[in-house]
């Protein structure tokens, strides 16, 4: 992976801005911390979390991230430090006290935030000046969500982050089965319990015509095809996808024929089509991303490729 460099351009002048680790470790921790939701789409939950007495293990950083996913960070501070195995013994731990984490999360985010929590796709990020060839040979081994975020400090309050590799579980499936949710744990709160289930975004994308399917998988395809960086992530209500932050969500509606894909741009932006696109900023909807476009054809597939692109690029 070559070196990411930075010039500062002054009259047609370009002066190389040089980058380094940052000085004291926890200071770059404690800047995600503060930062976490608009550097990475997370929302912070804690610090050296420890796993108790029997693992013995702190957590550098706990989030929960905009899909409900729970995210393990991990900052590598030493260049022999094995920071994703240590990671990884992280995400065994927290599969198995799912009650615990839910109790944490309705503490700093509400019961609402810990009743849909998404168990199908835990994340370990972990942060590092630097990582070898072999760090990124090895999380692609791994059937984990694994990612590797190279960050360079070029001072003048200039900080940059790059994601270096990233490795889903997550498959592009529609007939993906869905896990059984966990049993209740003692102590855990529980959401309100529903009287009809909602049918989940897999099951309406079975029920489309043939017509609207092709329509959702050429935009997967798309989307997917903007670099290897995207990530799908199937929701109960919609398909995310996403580089570091989300940058589009799919809802597939059959009885109306259309997909409704929510981008994370300002519609301020964007002029906009009535009948396409639309400012959805203080309208509640599925997802996240205040653009709505509204497609049942290819009519204005150019303008969609356009705009998702540009998401892409912005997140």
């Amino acid at each position: 992976m070559p070196d990411l460099k930075l010039f500062h351009i002054d009259q047609g002048h370009a002066t190389e801005l040089t980058s380094r680790a940052v000085a004291l470790e926890q200071d770059l921790q404690k800047l995600i911390e503060a930062n976490m939701e608009t550097m990475f789409g997370v929302r912070f939950l804690a610090r050296e979390y420890s796993t108790g007495k029997v693992h013995r293990g702190r957590i550098d950083s706990l989030g929960i991230d905009e899909n409900g996913s729970p995210v393990i960070f991990e900052y590598k501070r030493a260049v022999n430090e094995n920071v994703i195995n240590q990671g990884l013994f992280y995400l065994d731990w927290l599969m198995d006290h799912r009650g615990e984490f839910q109790i944490l999360v309705a503490a700093q985010l509400g019961t609402e935030a810990s009743g849909s929590i998404d168990w199908s796709a835990p994340r370990l990020i972990c942060v590092a000046n630097d990582f070898t060839r072999y760090d990124e040979y090895a999380v692609r081994q791994i059937n984990r969500n694994v990612e590797l975020v190279r960050y360079r400090d070029f001072g003048q309050d200039l900080l940059a982050i790059e994601l270096v590799t990233t490795v889903t579980t997550e498959t592009t499936s529609t007939s993906r089965k869905h896990p059984k949710p966990p049993a209740p744990v003692p102590g855990a709160p529980t959401p309100a319990k529903k009287v009809t289930r909602s049918k989940t975004v897999s099951e309406l994308l079975a029920q489309a015509d043939d017509k609207l399917s092709a329509l959702y998988d050429q935009f997967e395809t798309f989307a997917l095809s903007l670099g290897d960086d995207v990530v799908k992530n199937e929701r109960s209500l919609y398909f995310a996808f996403r580089r570091l932050k989300n940058f589009a969500c799919v809802e597939v509606h059959p009885t109306s024929k259309n997909l409704l894909i929510y981008l994370k741009l300002d519609p301020k932006t964007v002029e906009l089509q009535e009948g396409f696109s639309r400012d959805v900023s203080n309208i509640g909807h599925f997802g996240t991303g205040d653009l709505e476009l509204r497609i049942s054809d290819t009519t204005w597939w150019p303008i969609v490729e356009e705009l998702t692109r540009r998401s892409y690029e912005a997140n």
